[in-house]
Protein backbone atom coordinates (compact mmCIF):
# COMPACT_ATOMS: atom_id res chain seq x y z
CA UNK A 1 0.00 0.00 0.00
CA UNK A 2 1.50 3.33 -1.07
CA UNK A 3 1.27 6.54 0.94
CA UNK A 4 -1.39 7.80 -1.49
CA UNK A 5 -3.52 4.71 -0.81
CA UNK A 6 -3.51 5.06 2.99
CA UNK A 7 -6.98 6.15 4.14
CA UNK A 8 -7.25 9.46 5.98
CA UNK A 9 -8.82 7.65 8.93
CA UNK A 10 -6.04 5.03 9.08
CA UNK A 11 -5.40 3.96 12.67
CA UNK A 12 -1.71 3.50 13.58
CA UNK A 13 -0.79 0.20 15.26
CA UNK A 14 -1.55 0.28 18.99
CA UNK A 15 1.10 0.39 21.71
CA UNK A 16 0.27 -2.25 24.31
CA UNK A 17 1.72 -1.68 27.75
CA UNK A 18 4.26 -4.31 28.72
CA UNK A 19 4.64 -5.66 25.18
CA UNK A 20 7.41 -5.05 22.66
CA UNK A 21 5.70 -5.32 19.28
CA UNK A 22 3.91 -2.32 17.84
CA UNK A 23 0.86 -3.93 16.23
CA UNK A 24 0.30 -7.52 15.25
CA UNK A 25 2.23 -7.79 11.93
CA UNK A 26 0.03 -9.95 9.70
CA UNK A 27 1.08 -13.54 9.07
CA UNK A 28 2.96 -13.60 5.74
CA UNK A 29 1.03 -16.71 4.67
CA UNK A 30 -2.34 -14.98 4.89
CA UNK A 31 -3.87 -13.89 1.58
CA UNK A 32 -5.59 -10.87 3.09
CA UNK A 33 -4.09 -8.00 5.09
CA UNK A 34 -6.06 -5.97 7.62
CA UNK A 35 -5.95 -2.20 7.97
CA UNK A 36 -7.42 -0.63 11.13
CA UNK A 37 -9.58 2.46 10.66
CA UNK A 38 -10.60 4.96 13.31
CA UNK A 39 -14.38 4.81 13.83
CA UNK A 40 -14.33 7.36 16.63
CA UNK A 41 -14.77 4.75 19.34
CA UNK A 42 -11.12 3.76 19.74
CA UNK A 43 -10.08 3.86 23.43
CA UNK A 44 -7.20 6.15 24.34
CA UNK A 45 -5.34 3.32 26.05
CA UNK A 46 -5.25 -0.28 24.83
CA UNK A 47 -5.91 -2.74 27.69
CA UNK A 48 -3.05 -5.11 28.62
CA UNK A 49 -2.93 -8.43 26.78
CA UNK A 50 -2.84 -11.61 28.84
CA UNK A 51 -0.42 -14.38 28.00
CA UNK A 52 -2.06 -17.54 26.64
CA UNK A 53 -0.26 -20.89 26.70
CA UNK A 54 -1.18 -23.90 24.57
CA UNK A 55 0.63 -27.23 24.35
CA UNK A 56 2.47 -28.91 21.51
CA UNK A 57 2.58 -32.72 21.43
CA UNK A 58 5.71 -33.02 19.31
CA UNK A 59 7.06 -36.49 18.57
CA UNK A 60 10.71 -35.39 18.57
CA UNK A 61 12.61 -32.70 20.45
CA UNK A 62 16.24 -32.49 19.26
CA UNK A 63 16.82 -30.39 16.13
CA UNK A 64 19.91 -31.11 14.04
CA UNK A 65 21.60 -27.92 12.80
CA UNK A 66 23.28 -27.83 9.40
CA UNK A 67 24.28 -24.16 9.15
CA UNK A 68 28.07 -23.89 8.96
CA UNK A 69 28.19 -20.60 10.88
CA UNK A 70 26.65 -22.01 14.07
CA UNK A 71 28.93 -23.18 16.92
CA UNK A 72 26.68 -26.17 17.72
CA UNK A 73 25.22 -29.08 15.76
CA UNK A 74 22.03 -29.74 17.71
CA UNK A 75 19.56 -27.71 19.69
CA UNK A 76 16.40 -27.97 21.77
CA UNK A 77 13.62 -25.46 22.44
CA UNK A 78 10.87 -26.17 24.95
CA UNK A 79 8.83 -23.08 24.05
CA UNK A 80 7.54 -21.52 20.84
CA UNK A 81 7.10 -17.76 21.09
CA UNK A 82 8.68 -15.70 23.85
CA UNK A 83 7.06 -13.58 26.52
CA UNK A 84 10.11 -11.33 26.82
CA UNK A 85 8.68 -9.44 23.84
CA UNK A 86 11.98 -8.15 22.43
CA UNK A 87 11.04 -5.87 19.54
CA UNK A 88 14.01 -7.05 17.44
CA UNK A 89 13.66 -10.83 17.99
CA UNK A 90 14.77 -12.70 14.86
CA UNK A 91 12.61 -15.72 15.85
CA UNK A 92 9.29 -13.90 15.45
CA UNK A 93 8.67 -15.17 11.87
CA UNK A 94 8.55 -18.79 13.13
CA UNK A 95 5.15 -18.09 14.68
CA UNK A 96 3.70 -17.76 11.17
CA UNK A 97 4.18 -21.52 10.71
CA UNK A 98 1.43 -22.03 13.30
CA UNK A 99 -1.03 -19.58 11.79
CA UNK A 100 -0.13 -16.91 14.33
CA UNK A 101 1.16 -13.37 13.90
CA UNK A 102 4.87 -12.64 14.46
CA UNK A 103 3.92 -9.43 16.28
CA UNK A 104 1.88 -9.49 19.48
CA UNK A 105 0.89 -13.15 19.02
CA UNK A 106 4.56 -14.15 19.30
CA UNK A 107 4.77 -12.75 22.82
CA UNK A 108 1.22 -13.42 24.05
CA UNK A 109 0.22 -16.75 22.45
CA UNK A 110 2.91 -19.16 23.54
CA UNK A 111 3.28 -22.86 22.86
CA UNK A 112 4.96 -25.14 25.40
CA UNK A 113 6.24 -28.68 24.87
CA UNK A 114 5.33 -30.62 28.03
CA UNK A 115 6.71 -33.88 26.61
CA UNK A 116 10.18 -32.41 26.07
CA UNK A 117 11.87 -34.14 29.05
CA UNK A 118 10.44 -37.55 28.10
CA UNK A 119 11.27 -37.13 24.42
CA UNK A 120 14.81 -36.07 25.30
CA UNK A 121 15.35 -39.08 27.54
CA UNK A 122 14.11 -41.39 24.80
CA UNK A 123 16.37 -39.75 22.21
CA UNK A 124 19.45 -40.06 24.40
CA UNK A 125 18.75 -43.77 24.95
CA UNK A 126 18.69 -44.62 21.27
CA UNK A 127 21.63 -46.87 20.28
CA UNK A 128 22.55 -44.68 17.30
CA UNK A 129 22.54 -41.40 19.23
CA UNK A 130 25.84 -39.52 18.82
CA UNK A 131 26.65 -37.20 21.70
CA UNK A 132 27.36 -33.55 20.92
CA UNK A 133 26.78 -30.39 23.00
CA UNK A 134 23.09 -29.51 23.04
CA UNK A 135 22.19 -25.82 22.71
CA UNK A 136 19.25 -24.40 24.69
CA UNK A 137 17.87 -20.95 23.86
CA UNK A 138 18.75 -20.82 20.18
CA UNK A 139 15.28 -19.72 19.08
CA UNK A 140 13.34 -18.59 22.14
CA UNK A 141 14.51 -18.03 25.69
CA UNK A 142 14.40 -21.20 27.83
CA UNK A 143 14.00 -19.04 30.96
CA UNK A 144 11.22 -16.74 29.78
CA UNK A 145 8.58 -15.89 32.46
CA UNK A 146 6.32 -18.94 31.92
CA UNK A 147 9.27 -21.20 32.82
CA UNK A 148 8.82 -20.09 36.42
CA UNK A 149 5.55 -22.00 36.58
CA UNK A 150 6.02 -24.79 34.03
CA UNK A 151 9.64 -25.70 34.83
CA UNK A 152 10.24 -27.49 31.53
CA UNK A 153 13.79 -26.17 31.13
CA UNK A 154 14.66 -27.39 34.61
CA UNK A 155 13.26 -30.84 33.79
CA UNK A 156 15.35 -30.95 30.61
CA UNK A 157 18.47 -30.05 32.60
CA UNK A 158 17.69 -32.84 35.06
CA UNK A 159 17.65 -35.32 32.17
CA UNK A 160 20.93 -33.99 30.77
CA UNK A 161 22.57 -34.19 34.20
CA UNK A 162 21.33 -37.77 34.54
CA UNK A 163 23.12 -38.70 31.30
CA UNK A 164 26.19 -36.48 31.89
CA UNK A 165 25.34 -34.76 28.62
CA UNK A 166 27.02 -31.43 27.71
CA UNK A 167 24.82 -28.37 27.22
CA UNK A 168 25.18 -24.70 26.31
CA UNK A 169 22.51 -22.23 27.45
CA UNK A 170 21.76 -18.74 26.13
CA UNK A 171 19.36 -16.50 28.03
CA UNK A 172 18.63 -12.95 29.10
CA UNK A 173 16.82 -14.05 32.25
CA UNK A 174 18.04 -14.07 35.84
CA UNK A 175 15.77 -17.09 36.45
CA UNK A 176 18.65 -19.32 35.38
CA UNK A 177 20.15 -18.92 38.86
CA UNK A 178 17.22 -20.97 40.20
CA UNK A 179 18.89 -24.03 38.68
CA UNK A 180 22.33 -23.58 40.17
CA UNK A 181 21.85 -26.83 42.10
CA UNK A 182 21.91 -28.63 38.74
CA UNK A 183 24.28 -26.36 36.81
CA UNK A 184 27.09 -26.20 39.39
CA UNK A 185 27.68 -30.00 39.57
CA UNK A 186 27.51 -30.17 35.76
CA UNK A 187 30.04 -27.36 35.48
CA UNK A 188 32.41 -29.25 37.77
CA UNK A 189 32.41 -31.99 35.11
CA UNK A 190 32.86 -29.49 32.26
CA UNK A 191 29.36 -30.21 30.98
CA UNK A 192 27.79 -26.76 30.86
CA UNK A 193 28.43 -23.24 29.59
CA UNK A 194 26.09 -20.25 29.88
CA UNK A 195 25.82 -17.11 27.78
CA UNK A 196 23.95 -14.13 29.23
CA UNK A 197 22.68 -11.59 26.69
CA UNK A 198 22.93 -7.93 27.75
CA UNK A 199 21.63 -5.60 25.05
CA UNK A 200 22.01 -2.32 26.93
CA UNK A 201 22.91 -0.96 30.36
CA UNK A 202 20.24 1.73 30.00
CA UNK A 203 17.29 0.54 32.06
CA UNK A 204 14.79 2.75 30.22
CA UNK A 205 15.89 1.51 26.80
CA UNK A 206 15.84 -2.09 28.05
CA UNK A 207 12.28 -1.70 29.37
CA UNK A 208 11.08 -0.32 26.04
CA UNK A 209 13.05 -2.72 23.84
CA UNK A 210 12.75 -5.91 25.94
CA UNK A 211 9.72 -5.20 28.15
CA UNK A 212 9.48 -8.51 30.04
CA UNK A 213 13.14 -9.50 30.21
CA UNK A 214 15.27 -9.09 33.33
CA UNK A 215 16.75 -5.65 33.94
CA UNK A 216 20.41 -5.18 32.91
CA UNK A 217 21.51 -5.14 36.55
CA UNK A 218 19.79 -8.45 37.26
CA UNK A 219 21.46 -10.07 34.26
CA UNK A 220 24.86 -8.90 35.48
CA UNK A 221 24.03 -10.24 38.93
CA UNK A 222 23.16 -13.58 37.32
CA UNK A 223 26.62 -13.63 35.71
CA UNK A 224 28.17 -13.01 39.13
CA UNK A 225 26.15 -15.76 40.86
CA UNK A 226 26.86 -18.29 38.11
CA UNK A 227 30.57 -17.48 38.19
CA UNK A 228 30.72 -17.81 41.97
CA UNK A 229 29.09 -21.24 41.62
CA UNK A 230 31.79 -22.31 39.17
CA UNK A 231 29.68 -22.10 36.00
CA UNK A 232 31.65 -20.59 33.07
CA UNK A 233 29.78 -17.61 31.62
CA UNK A 234 30.06 -15.58 28.43
CA UNK A 235 28.46 -12.19 27.95
CA UNK A 236 26.70 -11.51 24.66
CA UNK A 237 26.32 -7.81 23.82
CA UNK A 238 23.56 -8.69 21.42
CA UNK A 239 22.07 -7.59 19.26
CA UNK A 240 24.18 -4.61 18.31
CA UNK A 241 21.86 -2.03 16.73
CA UNK A 242 23.92 0.68 14.98
CA UNK A 243 22.88 4.12 16.12
CA UNK A 244 20.88 2.80 19.07
CA UNK A 245 23.03 0.74 21.44
CA UNK A 246 26.36 0.18 19.66
CA UNK A 247 27.99 3.03 21.60
CA UNK A 248 27.56 0.89 24.74
CA UNK A 249 29.54 -2.11 23.41
CA UNK A 250 32.70 -1.56 25.49
CA UNK A 251 30.72 -0.60 28.61
CA UNK A 252 28.57 -3.74 28.38
CA UNK A 253 31.61 -5.98 28.02
CA UNK A 254 33.40 -4.21 30.89
CA UNK A 255 30.38 -4.73 33.15
CA UNK A 256 30.29 -8.40 32.16
CA UNK A 257 34.00 -8.84 32.85
CA UNK A 258 33.61 -7.22 36.27
CA UNK A 259 30.77 -9.63 37.05
CA UNK A 260 32.97 -12.61 36.16
CA UNK A 261 32.32 -13.39 32.49
CA UNK A 262 35.18 -15.20 30.74
CA UNK A 263 34.33 -14.62 27.09
CA UNK A 264 32.34 -12.13 25.04
CA UNK A 265 30.58 -11.88 21.73
CA UNK A 266 28.29 -9.52 19.84
CA UNK A 267 25.89 -10.15 16.98
CA UNK A 268 24.50 -7.60 14.56
CA UNK A 269 20.72 -7.10 14.67
CA UNK A 270 18.88 -9.48 12.36
CA UNK A 271 15.58 -8.38 10.82
CA UNK A 272 14.21 -11.23 8.67
CA UNK A 273 10.75 -11.09 7.08
CA UNK A 274 8.14 -9.60 9.45
CA UNK A 275 10.73 -8.42 11.97
CA UNK A 276 11.89 -5.51 9.79
CA UNK A 277 8.54 -3.63 9.78
CA UNK A 278 8.02 -4.43 13.45
CA UNK A 279 11.40 -2.95 14.36
CA UNK A 280 10.79 0.07 12.19
CA UNK A 281 7.42 0.64 13.91
CA UNK A 282 9.20 0.41 17.29
CA UNK A 283 11.78 2.99 16.22
CA UNK A 284 9.08 5.36 14.95
CA UNK A 285 7.28 5.06 18.28
CA UNK A 286 10.13 5.19 20.80
CA UNK A 287 13.04 6.83 18.94
CA UNK A 288 11.45 8.91 16.14
CA UNK A 289 14.35 11.37 16.11
CA UNK A 290 16.86 8.71 15.13
CA UNK A 291 14.72 6.09 13.36
CA UNK A 292 15.88 6.98 9.85
CA UNK A 293 19.51 7.06 10.95
CA UNK A 294 19.32 3.63 12.62
CA UNK A 295 17.61 2.06 9.62
CA UNK A 296 20.21 3.61 7.30
CA UNK A 297 23.09 2.21 9.36
CA UNK A 298 21.52 -1.26 9.39
CA UNK A 299 21.20 -1.12 5.61
CA UNK A 300 24.87 -0.13 5.36
CA UNK A 301 25.69 -3.38 7.18
CA UNK A 302 23.47 -5.50 4.92
CA UNK A 303 24.32 -4.32 1.40
CA UNK A 304 21.41 -1.90 1.24
CA UNK A 305 18.83 -4.22 2.80
CA UNK A 306 17.49 -4.51 6.34
CA UNK A 307 18.55 -8.15 6.50
CA UNK A 308 21.15 -10.31 4.85
CA UNK A 309 20.71 -14.05 5.25
CA UNK A 310 24.04 -15.17 3.79
CA UNK A 311 25.76 -17.67 6.12
CA UNK A 312 28.99 -16.33 7.53
CA UNK A 313 27.81 -12.72 7.18
CA UNK A 314 24.32 -12.68 8.73
CA UNK A 315 25.65 -12.42 12.29
CA UNK A 316 28.27 -9.73 11.72
CA UNK A 317 27.25 -7.90 8.53
CA UNK A 318 29.57 -6.31 5.98
CA UNK A 319 30.82 -2.83 5.16
CA UNK A 320 32.60 -0.12 7.20
CA UNK A 321 29.99 0.16 9.99
CA UNK A 322 29.92 -3.60 10.63
CA UNK A 323 33.70 -3.86 10.38
CA UNK A 324 34.12 -1.08 12.94
CA UNK A 325 31.83 -2.86 15.42
CA UNK A 326 33.75 -6.08 14.87
CA UNK A 327 37.10 -4.36 15.43
CA UNK A 328 35.85 -2.72 18.61
CA UNK A 329 34.64 -6.12 19.83
CA UNK A 330 38.03 -7.73 19.20
CA UNK A 331 39.95 -4.93 20.95
CA UNK A 332 37.59 -4.85 23.94
CA UNK A 333 37.79 -8.62 24.34
CA UNK A 334 41.57 -8.50 24.36
CA UNK A 335 41.73 -5.55 26.75
CA UNK A 336 39.22 -7.04 29.22
CA UNK A 337 40.50 -10.61 29.12
CA UNK A 338 37.30 -11.87 27.52
CA UNK A 339 39.00 -13.82 24.75
CA UNK A 340 39.08 -17.23 26.47
CA UNK A 341 36.89 -19.71 24.54
CA UNK A 342 34.33 -21.35 26.80
CA UNK A 343 32.45 -23.73 24.51
CA UNK A 344 34.83 -26.72 24.61
CA UNK A 345 32.62 -29.13 26.56
CA UNK A 346 33.39 -32.71 27.61
CA UNK A 347 31.49 -35.29 25.54
CA UNK A 348 33.39 -38.30 26.91
CA UNK A 349 31.38 -38.51 30.15
CA UNK A 350 28.10 -39.29 28.40
CA UNK A 351 26.59 -42.53 29.66
CA UNK A 352 23.12 -44.01 29.43
CA UNK A 353 21.90 -44.75 32.98
CA UNK A 354 19.93 -47.94 33.69
CA UNK A 355 16.21 -47.60 33.05
CA UNK A 356 13.88 -48.53 35.93
CA UNK A 357 12.88 -51.77 34.15
CA UNK A 358 16.44 -52.79 33.23
CA UNK A 359 17.85 -55.92 34.83
CA UNK A 360 21.28 -55.85 36.42
CA UNK A 361 23.97 -57.84 34.64
CA UNK A 362 24.90 -61.12 36.29
CA UNK A 363 28.57 -60.14 36.23
CA UNK A 364 28.26 -56.43 37.10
Amino acid sequence: MSAAEIPSDFLPPPVVKGRGAIGSADNRYEKLARVALDDGWTPEEVPPLRTEVSFDRSKSIIVQQTALDLPFSQSLNVYRGCEHGCAYCFARPTHAYWGLAPGLDFETKLIAKPDAPRLLREALRRPRYTVAPLALGTNTDPYQPIERGLGLTRQVLEVLAEFDHPVGITTKSALITRDLDILAPMAAKNLVRVAISVTTLDRTLARELEPRAATPSRRLEAIRLLTEAGVPVAIFASPMIPGLNDAELEAILAAGAEAGARWASAILIRLPMEVAPLMEAWLRQYRPDRADRVLSLIRQCCEGQLYKAKPGERFRGTGPVAEMIGQRLRLARLKLGLDTPVWDLDCTRFAVPPAPADQFSLFS
